[in-house]
């Protein structure tokens, strides 16, 4: 059973907002740093936002001001709401946990399937 399982992803447009859940049922949360992840067609996997244990976060540059992360440790779910979207948030985004703090670096332990996010321009 995957650890981690995202939803929330689906079309959107321009301008537009989107919340995206993950689930960790199976981990004991609060020992965990958590992160969002996406992958556009033909790029790597990029960090886009991360969180630590006691509630430490870090963005990239292209989503901050925009995007959100949050933790509810009561109820083992991370979220990433997105605001403003743009085109080029589209890809498939995925959450990612580890008990080494990775920040935005692509190393985390365990992934989820993800879920794909459309931005309509």
């Amino acid at each position: 059973q995957v650890p981690v399982v995202e939803s929330g992803g689906g079309l959107a447009q321009a301008g537009g907002s989107l919340r995206l859940s993950c689930t960790a049922g199976e981990l004991t949360f609060d020992d965990y740093g958590m992160g969002w992840f996406r992958q556009a067609p033909g790029k790597g996997r990029e960090g886009i936002a991360v969180i630590g244990r006691v509630g430490a976060t870090d963005y990239a540059l292209s989503v901050k001001g925009r995007f959100t992360i949050s933790r509810d440790n009561a109820n083992n779910i991370l979220y990433l709401q997105m605001n403003s979207l743009k085109a080029e948030d589209t890809g498939m985004y995925y959450c990612a946990a580890d008990r080494v703090d990775w920040r935005l670096l692509p190393r985390y332990n365990y992934w989820g399937q993800g879920t794909q996010v459309t931005v309509s321009s």
